[in-house]
């Protein structure tokens, strides 16, 4: 891809999400996304692959289909109150034109086909800007107008995802079609606690793209792709696959690494709100997540491929190490020390 048009594409991702996260007015928040859409598509379909091609016109026609929504929403509203303000959603079926269109936009369930199949027909480096940077705008426009949803909409819609993710991941062995629906499991986390505490709907997706983005670095790091490819890169770099192994776990939420903190905090809020039923129950599907989870730790540390060579491992390897990979993956791993001090920021 030409550099130029790479760094236009990349600066107007910026840009669009800069746009939506600091608008107050509709169209502003809405011009910002369709930014975001057109200066993804070509990175999408850069491979000129048909499965890249095939990726991008089902994201784009899936986006165009959710922005129509979101404008639609807002002409509603602002016909039946006559505000642009983003915080002052009151409409009833604009509400619920806006939680449709947010759930396509992010992949939640039942809007969720496009996702995997996205990710999979994506390059590593378009699938972790997918997976959490062009979450982002959506997200914000949910926590603006958190307040104006049903809440039992979205506690619905948040187990699904949470069921969902975990039975469909499985049975995968593509790696990104995996991260894909561990993305529509965090999902889940993140729209059930959104009525009650927005603040923490921010900070779980702050923390789960800081898990995500460690994991797709270093599988791009590794070149692996697949299940059966990650058994061959123990042998090449074992502490870079030591360290994955820690961040799937962090990402699979076990105690004492980072991902540990927004469950812990969500199942706390939950309670508090006297919402057990809702908290066992997705607690209890987070456990579907948590298998195969723990099965790619299994490939990328236990498992050993057959080797007919006796060459020692290599724990120290002549090529320089990737600075951003060793502090995401330190960010991943040792955060929940420092939970008060991110409450207080959050």
């Amino acid at each position: 891809m030409n550099p130029y048009a790479k760094l236009l594409s990349t600066m107007s991702l910026l840009l669009g999400t800069t746009i939506t996260i600091s608008s107050n007015h509709w169209v502003m928040a809405w011009t910002g996304l369709e930014i975001n859409t057109l200066a993804i598509i070509p990175l999408i379909s850069k491979p000129h692959h048909p499965r890249a091609i095939e990726a991008t016109i089902k994201y784009f026609l899936v986006q165009a289909a959710a922005s129509a929504l979101v404008l639609f929403s807002s002409l509603m509203n602002a016909w039946f109150t006559g505000q642009w303000d983003i915080t002052q959603l009151n409409h009833p079926t604009s509400c619920l034109l806006l939680t449709t269109a947010i759930a396509m936009k992010l992949g939640l369930v039942p809007f969720h086909f496009w996702f995997p199949e996205v990710l999979q027909g994506s390059s590593l480096t378009t699938a972790l800007l997918l997976s959490t940077v062009m979450k982002l705008p959506p997200i914000t426009i949910l926590f603006l107008t958190s307040h104006s949803l049903n809440p039992t909409l979205l506690t619905i819609m948040a187990i699904a995802p949470a069921a969902l993710g975990g039975w469909m991941g499985l049975n995968q062995t593509q790696l990104r079609k995996i991260l894909a629906f561990s993305s529509i499991s965090h999902l889940g986390w993140m729209t059930i606690i959104l009525a009650y505490s927005p603040k923490l709907t921010l900070l779980t997706f702050y923390l789960y793209s800081l898990n995500t983005i460690t994991i797709f670095l270093t599988l791009n790091k590794t070149k692996a792709l697949k299940l059966p490819t990650m058994m061959t890169s123990w042998s090449k770099t074992p502490t870079l696959n030591a360290t994955l192994m820690l961040t799937l776990l962090s990402l699979a939420g076990l105690p004492p690494l980072s991902g540990f903190l927004p469950k812990w905090l969500i199942i706390q809020e939950l309670t508090k709100q006297e919402l057990t039923t809702a908290a066992t129950t997705i607690a209890m599907f987070s456990l579907l997540s948590l298998f195969f989870y723990l099965r790619l730790t299994y490939y990328s540390t236990i498992t050993l491929p057959p080797n007919s060579t006796n060459h020692m491992k290599q724990w120290h390897i002549n090529k320089p190490t990737n600075t951003t990979i060793a502090i995401s993956t330190s960010l991943s791993i040792l955060l929940l020390p420092l939970s008060p001090m991110l409450l207080t920021m959050t």
